[in-house]
């Protein structure tokens, strides 16, 4: 009775006019490989984020992610979508008095 676990990446989306990537994770516990259990998670992979009390626009590292995300983000990712991501988040930011 050998019990295994593995985590894979089964599903991966772009999703929305900002391109954002969504991963999602399965965790599959298999017990001389039948399948036992199975769990997700997900994640959402935007392509920057702003800092500072300037709004500066930081192009997220996707160094971490798999070969397969970080392609699908360099495809989708281009300029256009950056500036108007970066001009959603300082839209949306809270108004201070």
């Amino acid at each position: 009775m050998a019990l295994t676990k593995s985590i894979e990446e089964d599903k991966i989306e772009v999703v929305g006019p900002y391109k954002h990537v969504q991963v999602r994770t399965a965790t599959v516990i298999r017990e001389d490989d039948k399948e036992v259990s199975r769990s997700f998670n997900r994640k959402v992979v935007s392509c920057g984020y702003l800092t500072g009390n300037d709004n500066t626009f930081v192009n997220r590292d996707i160094s971490g992610e798999s070969p397969e995300v970080q392609g699908i983000c360099n495809a989708v990712w281009n300029d256009t979508i950056r500036a108007n991501w970066k001009e959603s988040l300082i839209k949306n930011l809270p108004k201070v008095n």
